[in-house]
């Protein structure tokens, strides 16, 4: 049965209704359809008497699918082979099948992705910030992301054979090389420095639970030797399963320490700031005065990058039996973290107040039980997100080494070979960035002022302007009314704050480093020195 939809959808409308009407000659451009939208869309009734929409590509296709069809073509006439239906079609004798996830699969995929340990910054983003402004931003941010990962959804409708967002990034940009190139760049590096965050926080962990037990050199190297076997799995419907328990790992871990924020004696904080030394803990409704734009900056920065994923969705719609369910997992995820992120920030900063506040939370708990108990349950987490990126970076090269051979779907010694070698490589530069860069957390925070402002938003603005160009024509703001100048608004908007995090957001992050230095606060490369809370 065809896809349609109740009406001409608003700007990132789910799909809805069913029609009857058989699916038309898949094209793109002004003639396109996704596949199941049915051509007589615009006139507003389809067969079923319900009214449907135009679903047109932005260009032809420009790379395969993960079952290896729908290359770039000669004409404008796309192959209808990279419709899901035929994707579907063509894997189903292998042994390793990819459109395997249902929605709910992709639930626990975005949970794990969403609820982790940057939950624990949102405390001192409120210190800085103030409990109020701290809280608006976090519904605002959480709206925004929202929107615009409808948006990545609509588009990967519309271009079913698309596997990550490199694909997306060459489209946007009128299938320029240059474009795939760059995306490429930054999406590796993006993902790999994750994975290398997620080693020096397994450190950290390993050092507070053991009290300094062993060389910090090699916690990190044992987070990164167990996440290369747990990143193995190579089909996300596999993952699902490891997903569902870090979230709920994750959940019971920030749980916990919002509890024991409440019901211990004073909070803790770091030396030489811990209790009592600061008095009793202080709580600011809106920002202290002579707070400097660098930390406003960083504080709107930890909640933004929190929210911002939007890098791996087309990876997890790309192996979605039902793309058009994908706004149930995203609803669900989104709604979960507006009220998790907004409760367990506002609680443990009530209770530690400025005065104590550190980065994660954890170290903002006065009772060393409490804080070795709540932080333990953040362990599968620590492990999983940084398996969940590897996974992504490693699939975006397998499918470009092996496209078209049978090692992509089947159960070879080079197919699996091939897969572990890449994930090491992931692992081992992982390994050494961690233990390399001295001002991590501060680089981690200009890699993403650098890369989520375009994965976050300068992407999905642009693709937003262009789909609807696709369908409406060059003045489409025009010919749609009101709903046409609020999309183009809005979208221009977003490139804005892209724009915004780019700029604004570098120097802050950069500045933020240069100050570190000046306080000689960065350890050496390769230390043995315990980084624990």
């Amino acid at each position: 049965m065809a896809l349609g939809f109740n009406r001409k959808a608003a700007d990132g409308d789910v799909p809805s209704t069913e029609s009857n009407s058989p699916p038309p000659a898949f094209g793109n451009g002004q003639e396109g359809y996704y596949d199941g939208f049915g051509a007589d869309a615009e006139k507003g009734v389809g067969q079923t008497g319900s009214g449907g929409r135009k679903m047109s590509r932005i260009d032809k296709p420009v790379s395969k699918s993960i079952s290896g069809m729908g290359g770039v073509t000669d004409d404008d006439a796309t192959d209808p082979s990279i419709t899901i239906g035929k994707q579907m079609e063509l894997e189903a004798g292998n042994a390793i099948k990819y459109r395997t996830c249902s929605w709910r699969k992709t639930a626990a995929l975005l949970f794990s992705e969403y609820i982790c340990l940057a939950i624990m910054s949102f405390p001192y983003s409120y210190s800085v910030l103030g409990l109020v402004p701290g809280l608006i931003l976090t519904v605002v941010v959480a709206g925004l992301v929202l929107y615009t990962s409808l948006v990545v959804w609509e588009f990967c409708l519309r271009h079913p054979e698309v596997k990550d967002v490199c694909d997306i990034g060459q489209m946007l940009f009128w299938n320029q090389r240059w474009a795939w190139w760059a995306t490429a760049v930054m999406f590796l590096l993006n993902n790999t420095f994750i994975q290398g965050f997620h080693c020096l926080v397994g450190s950290k962990y390993l050092n507070t639970i053991s009290n300094g037990g062993l060389c910090t050199v090699g916690f990190s190297a044992i987070m990164a030797v167990i996440s290369f076997f747990c990143s193995l799995p190579r089909t996300f419907g596999t993952l699902a399963k490891l997903a569902a328990v870090s979230a709920f790992f994750t959940f019971v871990s920030v749980l916990l320490a919002t509890i024991f924020a409440g019901i211990e004696d004073h909070p803790g904080g770091t030396a030489p700031y811990q209790w009592p030394a600061l008095g009793k803990p202080t709580v600011l409704v809106i920002p202290a005065k002579g707070t400097t734009f660098v930390a406003g900056m960083n504080a709107f920065m930890n909640i933004s990058y929190t929210f911002i994923g939007q890098i791996t969705i087309p990876s997890f719609i790309a192996e979605m039996k039902e793309p058009k369910d994908f706004p149930k997992a995203l609803w669900a995820v989104t709604i979960a973290e507006v009220i998790l992120f907004s409760l367990v920030g506002g609680i443990i900063y009530g209770y530690t107040g400025t005065n104590y506040n550190t980065a994660p939370a954890f170290g903002s708990l006065g009772n060393e039980v409490y804080k070795k108990v709540s932080f333990s349950f953040m362990i599968p987490t620590l492990i999983f997100l940084g398996v969940l990126y590897a996974s992504v970076s490693a699939r975006f090269v397998f499918f470009r080494l092996y496209a078209g051979t049978r090692h992509m779907g089947n159960n070879t010694v080079a197919g699996w070979a091939g897969w572990a070698a890449i994930l090491a490589v992931t692992w081992v530069f992982a390994f050494i960035i961690a233990e390399v860069i001295p001002f991590f957390s501060d680089l981690l925070s200009l890699m993403s002022s650098l890369f989520d402002s375009f994965f976050g938003f300068i992407f999905w603005g642009v693709a937003y302007l262009r789909m609807r160009r696709a369908d409406y024509g060059p003045g489409f703001y025009k010919t749609r009314g009101i709903r046409g100048w609020v999309g183009a608004i809005v979208n221009v908007l977003c490139i804005m704050i892209g724009l915004l995090f780019l700029s604004a957001g570098t120097y802050a992050s950069v500045e933020s480093i240069v100050q570190g230095y000046e306080s000689a606060s960065f350890g050496g490369p390769f230390s043995c020195a315990s980084n624990g809370l």
